[in-house]
């Protein structure tokens, strides 16, 4: 457990489209948005207005390749400090050598990584991604000394160190590490930890290039009876079109493949969870998702508070579930119907012009300076907009300490399209105003605050669009979208997160991790999120093997209270506008200052209560309300 300044996946966001798990890309496809994904244009024919610009990272790839050298360098000169870690003076120079040299090596990783995101089948970005990600590791191994040299230290004299004036701006930092010191190895093993990092990974790589670049899926027919060609970016429109047969074909084709591969997909996803529960038994944790959560000072009672309240609360989704049913007109409800659109007849597309005003006037209550940031974001071409064949599918936020953020999204023109853009300008713009307010030790903030920003931005859109609609159709489009936020976000977030907390528990208890048990348990935790009310399809119970997320390990249930929290955050700043919005930006302002709950408190937001929860639970009510009213007003 090396000083964590170095960002192994320096991306937040909604993940890859074709295994997201923030589960709200529903919204209205018609054939021709379909047919936009499964005949995708080549990169170099985007035009260049719509593509980011990483100069702010690296000029061009050589210079990118030219920063080799002086990193290699810096690695040699943090290395020369091992063994003379002992007095302030001395640490606050390593610490000084140490945060330079995890900004050139983010900027190295997160430029390749960036490149690699824009065509993944290109050969030159996955040699640069590779080349990076060993820089990476030896920079994290030849460091590793430096925290349990530290930590050797008599806790007296560790004490009187992280208060000495010299290294007041690494305090926080410091007395961070200190709260975490019975849990730290030697410095030997430390090291063969970090060294062994690339190797340990592996699983989730396998997992990852076996979704995203080596599956494949069978050809469809829609229900006019034209051939779709099925593939991972196409497969979750497909499910949010109007025509059934499309969404059942898609449905069953793209199981079809992941059943094919779920031996090896398990297996995977065992490695990974019987790498972390060795790592939390030799750091004396008492679990694994002790450990994870004991990064960033979070007890594990948050997580229990999260299943206990949203199990309390179950009574809305089955309501929702229902409601679904209702308006589509359903005899049964299967899962390829449970993104349908629910309001008939309104097939909205945007430009991507129309969505930045659209935007920009959502998030006017944030305040000018924000505002005039998020227009600057669009003319400087932050966002790297459609997609193009071999793109990563979904949407993310990246940057570095030196450069501005930049945002990666496949805009197809659905209102959903908007909302993620509105998403990861929250990243984005959190990211900005941490840079330009904290040093690079406390750049980034961490995951359990990572999702606010984004939640609010979209809240507060699709509050905008609501205060201005009077067409009850459209209203209802707009309704269906917020619903399925707290569906796909608070709902379902809560569920992976079960899944992943009993998944670890098995392994901890000594059980094997089959396929068949894991499919056991995801079928189980479908049923009870979900209710009678669903006709429980036997493709469900694989749904778990496209999730991404689940290795990286608990992380999944920050979506859920970031979410809560997002909720509660957005409402303070419509009702009491100002007040509200200085918290907020102060909030923004924190990065990695202080604990997370801490800096959720100065926001207005004390997950150490239930409150947050409760309150988001509750406007989730008044929202599937107003939603059951508008669907009566319709006659459906």
């Amino acid at each position: 457990m090396p000083m964590t300044c170095f960002h192994l996946i320096h991306k937040k966001g909604k993940g890859n489209l074709s295994n997201e798990c923030m589960d709200s890309w529903y919204n209205n496809p018609n054939a021709k948005e379909v047919a936009i994904l499964e005949t995708l244009r080549d990169r170099n024919e985007i035009e260049l207005q719509y593509k980011w610009d990483l100069s702010t990272i690296f000029a061009s790839d050589a210079a990118w390749a030219e920063a080799f050298q002086p990193c290699e360098s810096l690695i040699e000169k943090a290395c020369s400090y091992q063994g003379t870690l002992t007095d302030a003076p001395t640490i606050k120079e390593y610490l000084d050598t140490y945060m330079e040299l995890t900004g050139q090596v983010q900027d190295i990783l997160t430029y390749a990584s960036l490149r690699h995101s824009e065509d993944t089948r290109a050969t030159d970005a996955k040699e640069m991604h590779g080349k990076a990600f060993s820089l990476y590791i030896k920079a994290m191994g030849a460091t590793a000394f430096g925290e349990p040299e530290i930590l050797s230290l008599p806790q007296e004299l560790l004490e009187a160190i992280a208060s000495d004036e010299c290294l007041r701006e690494y305090a926080f930092f410091l007395h961070n590490i200190i709260r975490r010191k019975k849990h730290m190895l030697t410095a030997r093993e430390e090291e063969l930890l970090a060294r062994f990092g690339e190797a340990f990974n592996a699983a989730a790589e396998i997992a990852e290039s076996l979704r995203d670049s080596d599956m494949v899926f069978e050809s469809i027919l829609d229900g006019e009876g034209n051939t779709r060609e099925l593939n991972n970016a196409s497969y979750i429109l497909m499910q949010g079109s109007r025509d059934r047969v499309l969404r059942k074909n898609s449905f069953k084709s793209y199981y079809k493949s992941y059943i094919g591969h779920i031996n090896t997909l398990a297996s995977a996803y065992g490695a990974y969870i019987k790498k972390s529960v060795t790592e939390a038994k030799a750091r004396g944790y008492a679990s694994s998702r002790e450990m994870a959560m004991d990064l960033e000072n979070i007890p594990v009672s948050v997580y229990d508070s999260l299943i206990e309240i949203v199990h309390s609360h179950m009574d809305l989704m089955h309501r929702y579930v229902a409601l679904r049913k209702r308006i589509l007109g359903l005899d049964e409800l299967h899962y390829y119907d449970i993104y349908a659109p629910l309001s008939q007849g309104i097939g909205r597309k945007y430009t991507y012009e129309e969505a930045q005003q659209m935007i920009l006037e959502a998030l006017r209550p944030l305040g000018e300076e924000y505002e005039e940031t998020v227009r600057m974001a669009f003319q400087d071409r932050w966002i790297d907009v459609f997609p193009n064949k071999g793109k990563s599918s979904g949407a993310f936020s990246s940057g570095t300490y030196g450069s501005n953020p930049v945002i990666m999204c496949n805009f197809t023109g659905t209102l959903d399209s908007v909302s993620m853009i509105a998403h990861e300008m929250g990243h984005s713009m959190h990211s900005w105003m941490t840079h330009r307010s904290q040093p690079i030790q406390y750049s980034d903030y961490t995951a359990f605050v990572a999702e606010v920003a984004s939640t609010v931005n979209e809240n507060l859109l699709i509050e905008q669009l609501l205060s201005k609609e009077t067409d009850p159709r459209a209203r209802l489009m707009f309704l269906n979208q917020y619903l399925e936020g707290f569906k796909g976000t608070v709902y379902r977030q809560t569920m992976f997160a079960e899944f992943e907390k009993e998944a670890h528990a098995m392994a901890e208890r000594g059980e094997i991790i089959t396929p068949d048990a894991l499919n056991k348990l995801y079928e189980g935790l479908i049923r009870q999120y979900f209710g009678s009310g669903l006709a429980l399809d036997d493709e469900v119970k694989y749904e778990w093997a496209r999730i991404p997320h689940f290795f990286y390990q608990f992380y999944v249930y920050v979506y859920a209270t970031g979410y809560c929290s997002a909720v509660a955050i957005s409402e303070k700043v419509l009702k009491e506008k100002e007040p509200a919005v200085k918290k907020y930006l102060e909030f923004l302002s924190m990065g990695g200052s202080r604990h997370a709950l801490d800096e959720l408190a100065h926001a207005g937001v004390d997950l150490r209560t239930t409150e947050p929860l409760e309150i988001a639970l509750h406007k989730f009510e008044k929202v599937l309300d107003d939603a059951e009213r508008t669907a009566a007003s319709l006659g459906l």
